[in-house]
C-alpha cells in the first residue's frame, strides 16, 4: 500500500526546514554486498533509476528501502535438527538443554546468512511543502525515516489537527498512549462523528474499535445500533472505517492515521501526473478531516 499505486496507508509529518532544493545523494540506497557481513541497509531511493525526486514546485517523491539479510527460517530449522543430531551423537547424551539449544541455532544462523540474498520492503514518500506524507502507519518504520531524513537537515514531526491548533493534552480514564504525538483528543472526534454527514463512519460495511470500561471490542458490519449503545455507556472509539462523497478509509483516533484508503485514479502518460491527480485527493481527504475536527473541537472534552 502506497501513495502513487494502490489503496493508501498514510501518516503525516510536518517539515522544517524546506529548502528550495533537497540534496537525497548523502542518504541513497546501497545495496548490501555479496557475502558481507552487513546485515540490514536504508536509504532512498527515486521511483525508477534515473528519475528525478523532484516532482513540482516544492514537491519531492522519494521511496525509502529497506534491505534486510535474514537467513530462511525453514532452513534454519532443519540446520539445527542437523546440529542437534551431531551433538547428541558426539556427546552420547539424550537431549540438549535451553542455552545449548540456543547457540546450536545461533550457528545455524550464522552459517545460513552467508548465503542468503536481502529481503527489501520499499515505503513511498512526498514531501509536498512543509507536509510530509509516508506510505505507512508501522512505528519503527516511521521512527526510522524521521532519523534518516535529519541527516539531510530536514526534521519532521507528527502532524495532528490537536497539534496543529496548539491544544493541549487530554486524558481519558480508558485510554492509554505513549506514542509521540497520540491523544485520546482523536478518539472523542471518532465519537462525535455520529452526527455527522460529509464525514460519516460506514455503517453497512463498517468496522470500529471500542475500548470499553471492561473490555476492548470489536465491531463489524452495519456497526451503528451496537456502536451508539456502547458510546452512551462511555465507551471510547479507538479506531473507525469512514465514508466520504469520493473514498473509505479506516482512521486511528490517537494517532490520526489512515490506513487502506480507495484512491481511484485514471491512467496518465507520465508518473508526476499520477502522482499529481492521486496527491490531491489524498490531500482533500485530510482537509475534510482537519476542518471537521476544528468545527467539533470545542465539543471534544465534555
Amino acid at each position: 500500500m502506497g501513495i502513487i499505486s494502490g489503496a493508501a496507508s498514510i501518516t503525516r509529518f510536518t517539515v522544517s526546514p524546506v529548502p528550495d532544493e533537497i540534496d537525497f545523494e548523502p542518504i541513497r540506497f546501497e545495496a548490501i554486498p555479496a557475502r558481507a557481513e552487513v546485515r540490514e541497509r536504508i536509504g532512498v531511493v527515486p521511483l525508477d533509476p534515473g528519475a528525478p525526486y523532484e516532482a513540482g514546485a516544492r514537491r519531492w517523491f522519494f521511496r525509502v528501502r529497506f534491505d534486510t539479510v535474514k537467513p530462511d527460517p525453514t532452513a534454519v530449522q532443519e540446520r539445527l535438527k542437523q546440529l542437534i543430531y551431531a551433538e547428541l551423537e558426539m556427546t552420547g547424551a539424550t537431549g540438549v538443554g535451553p542455552k545449548k539449544r540456543k547457540r546450536l541455532k545461533q550457528q545455524a544462523e550464522e552459517e545460513l546468512v552467508v548465503d542468503a540474498n536481502p529481503r527489501s520492503k520499499i515505503i513511498e514518500c512526498c514531501i509536498d511543502g512543509e507536509t510530509l506524507y509516508v506510505g505507512t502507519t508501522a512505528n519503527a518504520a516511521l521512527g526510522t525515516i524521521m532519523a534518516l531524513l535529519r541527516q539531510i537537515g530536514l526534521v519532521a514531526a507528527f502532524k495532528t489537527p490537536w497539534i496543529d491548533l496548539g491544544e493541549p493534552d487530554f486524558e481519558s480514564p480508558l485510554i492509554e498512549s505513549f506514542e509521540p504525538g497520540a491523544s485520546a483528543l482523536g478518539c472523542r472526534f471518532l465519537r462525535h462523528l455520529l452526527g455527522e454527514r460529509g464525514l460519516m463512519i460506514e455503517p453497512e460495511s463498517g468496522y470500529v474499535k471500542l475500548q470499553a470500561p471492561d473490555a476492548r471490542i470489536t465491531l463489524s458490519g452495519a456497526v451503528l445500533p451496537e456502536l451508539h449503545r456502547y458510546v452512551e455507556r462511555g465507551a471510547e472509539v479507538l479506531a473507525a472505517k469512514l465514508l466520504t462523497p469520493t473514498t473509505s478509509f479506516r482512521l486511528d483516533g490517537l494517532t490520526f492515521r489512515m490506513t487502506g484508503m480507495r484512491v481511484e485514479s485514471s491512467r496518465q502518460e507520465h508518473w508526476t501526473e499520477t502522482l499529481d491527480e492521486r496527491l490531491r485527493m489524498i490531500e482533500e481527504t485530510w482537509d475534510l478531516l482537519d476542518q471537521t475536527y476544528a468545527r467539533l473541537r470545542d465539543q471534544l472534552r465534555r
